[in-house]
């Protein structure tokens, strides 16, 4: 008996979540997310595309152009203004920048797959439980209440770029180790403020979904990648013991 009035508690919680949700979105809000997080996700396919074809095939290799080449998809879809009959072209370049994105992670796989091959599965599984916990409260939260994140955001990125380039003439652990655990705290933060970002730009009338995706894909990689190499080096750190 106690256990279905639980059973029936948790599902009266789990309809006041929703109906919480359905009083603070508009219907065209939720309509532009559930697009915005329905391209993201074709783009973290790709991406899976992409790093499967670096590690099992040789085919391709993530490397510099690599890198170069998601950034051009990236302003490809950048330049190609939304107006309404272009969509395919652009997911298209989405698409290409999600597939060189995860073929650029490659590299970073080939290391955690040395060190343990769970270690990718633990990686993405703990990626997707941050994202969704940050995104919910990003969602839940009073509205514009982490648009301030902003500024604060871009000066610790900013100073984490300097501090990285400077670190590949330094060579300094310590300098890695604090650029990783903050870069971490950075973009959990960015999902946050992203997410409201979008919210706010469909209120102001902006339906280009693609590209409100972008952010949020940079965001789940960002925390992906950062994810990957903790979790190598704390394994890498236990065998050693």
């Amino acid at each position: 008996m106690s256990q279905q009035q639980g059973t029936t508690s948790f599902m009266r919680h789990i309809d006041g979540f929703f109906n919480t949700l359905d009083q603070k979105l508009e219907k065209s809000t939720k309509n532009h997310l559930k697009n915005v997080y329905s391209c993201l996700a074709l783009g973290l396919l790709a991406a899976t595309a992409g790093a499967y074809v670096h590690v099992f095939t040789d085919l391709l290799k993530g490397n510099f152009l690599t890198a170069l080449g998601s950034l051009g998809m990236m302003l490809l879809l950048w330049s190609t203004p939304d107006n309404g009959s272009n969509e395919k072209l652009r997911l298209g370049y989405f698409l290409g920048f999600g597939a060189l994105t995860g073929l650029g992670t490659g590299p970073i796989l080939d290391y955690a797959i040395s060190v343990d091959p769970a270690i990718i599965m633990s990686a993405f599984m703990g990626t997707c439980v941050i994202f969704g916990c940050f995104t919910l409260a990003a969602l839940y939260a009073p509205d514009r209440k982490f648009l301030y994140l902003g500024g604060i955001l871009m000066s610790v990125l900013s100073t984490m770029f300097w501090m990285a380039l400077f670190n590949i003439f330094l060579g300094s652990r310590m300098l890695f180790q604090l650029n990783l655990y903050v870069g971490l705290i950075v973009m959990c933060l960015f999902v946050l403020y992203d997410t409201q970002v979008i919210i706010e730009k469909r209120r102001m009338g902006d339906t280009d979904y693609i590209w409100h995706s972008v952010d949020l894909f940079v965001d789940f990689m960002a925390i992906f990648r950062r994810l990957l190499i903790i979790l190598a080096q704390k394994e890498v750190s236990e065998k050693r013991r």
